[in-house]
């Protein structure tokens, strides 16, 4: 399992290393901001389209030379940028390591649950969202250290290298599964499976909570600021965000797999552990934003294995990467709808207002997903 928890740290320490330090490299990437917001849309937008499409490939052809094939993937687009040293070549990069992370990371979460029984799922996927949460978290603080010692270029390289070790890892431990007979499916089939509660509950909850979590770590400092806080401390805060999540995650799924509360109620309360965190940030000074931090860091460690594991329940053993990749897709859209929602409440309004509605959507998600058991 270990070499399938260092690519899940891998895709997120990729993603999260370069996308914080292109922002500080701005200056030489000829000052365009739309540029660089192009170059950050890269990654999320090749995963948004084709995680399902490499999903489902991982069922028809076996996750692990998915797995495989798309770590040797992100070296090589990793190395472009090191080989040509020109910024002008970044696009190409970003693109291709956005395709390659669409490629391994379904293929890995299949692989999880395909290589551990139905009991143990809570305890993988929270050990597996544990490791991920820890990538998120050191990526921008270990890729401004390496762009401040030797710049992108060395940025690219240790990604690259990174990615190197765990494809060579992966090659030697994890075991071949061979893919399972699947009955033909048709574009109707594959939407009833789409649209069905236990498919669409599980991947509400998961968006909802990523949204929360986006939202936590672009605009807490922004409410930092606003209360006095420095750099220091808001850096604090989105760490003990992101650090909350990362621990509870495990414990959590353990919980769900001792059978203390199922999916479904898990959920329910998770969701409304982040509404309430939300909540906080609407309190002025630095306790609301703390609390803000810890709440929904605990709501986002709660739901996230509990939603991987009610996916892996429901899925039908071959279709396991389809419906991994179609998740995640909920993932991202979460991961993109949060901000761009409380943004435009705050421009329009107040970022107070923002977080309101944000808190507003938690609870109807859960009281939703709390109609269905499971």
């Amino acid at each position: 399992m270990w070499p399938l928890y260092a690519a899940g740290f891998t895709t997120a320490f990729g993603a999260h290393a370069v996308a914080a330090s292109l922002g500080a490299e701005a200056a030489d990437l000829g000052g365009s901001l739309l540029y660089l917001g192009v170059l950050l849309a890269l990654y999320d937008g090749a995963e948004v389209l084709l995680k399902p499409v490499f999903g489902t490939l991982a069922d028809r052809v076996g996750a692990r030379p998915v797995l495989l094939g798309g770590l040797v993937a992100f070296v090589l687009a990793s190395a472009v940028f090191v080989v040509v040293d020109d910024p002008g070549w970044l696009w190409v990069t970003r693109l291709g390591q956005g395709v390659a992370a669409s490629a391994f990371s379904p293929a890995a979460s299949a692989l999880v649950a395909r290589l551990n029984a139905n009991t143990e799922h809570g305890a993988v996927f929270g050990t597996y969202g544990f490791h991920k949460s820890i990538g998120y978290t050191l990526g921008p603080l270990l890729g401004g250290v390496i762009v401040w010692l030797g710049g992108l270029e060395w940025l690219f390289a240790s990604v690259g290298l990174v990615a190197a070790v765990v494809a060579c890892w992966a090659a030697r431990a994890v075991p071949a599964v061979p893919p399972l007979p699947r009955a033909r499916q048709t574009v109707l089939d594959l939407a009833r499976r789409v649209v069905d509660r236990a498919f669409l509950g599980p991947t509400a909850a998961l968006a909802a909570t990523t949204a929360a979590l986006s939202v936590g770590v672009g605009f807490l400092p922004v409410s930092g600021v606003a209360a006095g806080l420095g750099p220091v401390a808001t850096g604090a805060v989105v760490s003990v965000l992101a650090a909350t999540g990362a621990v509870v995650q495990p414990r959590a799924g353990r919980a769900l797999d001792a059978g203390r509360f199922t999916a479904a109620s898990g959920m329910v309360v998770g969701l409304l552990i982040t509404a309430a965190g939300l909540g906080c940030a609407t309190v002025p000074g630095a306790v609301g934003a703390l609390l803000a931090a810890v709440g929904v860091g605990i709501g986002t460690g709660i739901v996230t294995p509990l939603g991987f594991a009610a996916l892996a329940a429901s899925a039908s053993p071959e279709r396991l990467g389809q419906t991994m990749g179609a998740a995640e897709v909920g993932r991202e859209l979460g991961d993109a709808g949060g901000p761009m929602l409380v943004a435009g409440v705050a421009t329009a309004a107040t970022l107070t207002l923002g977080y309101a509605v944000l808190v507003a959507a938690a609870p109807v998600v859960g009281v939703w997903r709390s109609g269905r058991r499971g």
